[in-house]
């Protein structure tokens, strides 16, 4: 209803008619919430309630969330950040399923790599709902012989994005002869999975546009109008500084094409449209940094950060699903529904005056 402190919680409750709480009681709350494990309550319940709809695609991301603290522990530490913050910060993995309706939340040591979370968050999954047939899709982040190895392994079929370190020889080749189509799609096999190309026009003009803004930023640094750090098309030594043509002609190249690694025998064009799914996700997150306002956290302890990402879970998926049947935002549903002592004022002068 209202994202707020612990203590001014109290107040949202007592105006919504939850009355007979006090702070002490509150606090300990926190603690019963892990006590008890009621994510995992709540994570069941989610589950439940996706199962009767199918479940056919697991979609994984990891984001980050910050402390406004300065030193940093066992738990929140300095790392790389999503938001480029320099405070603390932990890792939290999140899966949804293809509707991006809130399926499981986990959280990471703030310095964690992206590649070692999504294993123990499918692991997790598949021990408490004894589930394999499902595929799991996530960004190239994850990718990693490993990682695709064991979900292999265990039984999953996957979907991943794809880093792109160069032109692809058939591309390349294409590329030397005559000028790519919009959606046209190359495939390589390779033992156990097959990697899909795709060009797209559209994406092709945006990444072209954003390779002239950093090219000519490139340029503005070499004429000293600007420092010449971190340019991504910019050489720079101790004697000297030049443009990196090789590295400008190869991004150009590159301009456009977007790579998928897949274990599934499906046709190529559902491998992507089922890729493409992940934006249900990053909205996911963006709901719970903006409408939930998941993010500063504020606790010390583990057991207080821990119940409250349970209450973040558990704020998604009721956003979520009520969203899907009313068809409006979380937002202006909370709007709505508020009690608002103006209005009843308001409403209270009318009748007198009539």
């Amino acid at each position: 209803m209202e994202p707020t402190s612990k203590q001014d919680s109290l107040r949202v409750l007592a105006d919504l008619g939850v009355g007979h709480l006090d702070q002490n009681k509150l606090y300990r709350c926190l603690a019963k919430a892990a006590n008890l494990d009621y994510r995992k309550t709540i994570s069941q319940a989610c589950f439940d309630h996706v199962q009767g709809r199918g479940l056919t695609l697991l979609l994984y991301d990891v984001t980050t969330l910050y402390f406004e603290v300065q030193k940093e522990d066992d738990y929140r530490k300095s790392g790389l950040s999503k938001e480029r913050r320099l405070e603390p910060q932990i890792i939290l993995g999140l899966l949804v399923d293809q509707n991006g309706f809130p399926l499981g939340l986990h959280s990471f040591e703030g310095n964690k790599a992206e590649t070692k979370t999504i294993l123990p968050v499918i692991e997790a999954f598949q021990a408490q709902h004894k589930l394999s047939k499902v595929t799991i899709v996530a960004d190239a982040a994850m990718l990693s012989a490993s990682n695709l190895e064991a979900l292999t392994d265990a039984g999953y079929t996957y979907i991943v994005g794809s880093r792109l370190h160069k032109v692809p020889y058939d591309i390349a080749k294409y590329q030397r002869d005559g000028e790519l189509s919009d959606q046209q799609i190359f495939t390589i096999q390779q033992d156990g999975y097959r990697v899909i190309y795709q060009y797209r026009a559209k994406r092709a003009a945006l990444d072209l546009r954003n390779i002239e803004k950093q090219v000519s930023k490139a340029k503005k640094a070499l004429k000293g109008q600007i420092p010449a750090s971190r340019m991504k098309f910019l050489s720079v030594t101790a004697k000297s500084k030049q443009l990196n043509q090789k590295l400008i002609d190869k991004a150009k190249a590159l301009a456009g094409i977007k790579g998928y690694v897949t274990n599934l025998d499906i046709p190529d064009e559902e491998v992507i449209a089922n890729y493409h799914q992940l934006f249900q996700i990053e909205a996911t997150f963006r709901m719970a940094k903006s409408d939930l306002r998941a993010r500063p956290i504020y606790h010390r302890k583990r057991d207080a950060i821990e119940a409250h990402l349970t209450i973040v879970l558990a704020a998604l998926a009721i956003s979520r699903s009520i969203e899907r049947q009313t068809g409006i935002s979380i937002k202006q549903f909370v709007k709505l529904l508020r009690p608002n002592p103006f209005r009843h004022c308001d409403h209270q002068r009318k009748r007198d005056a009539g």
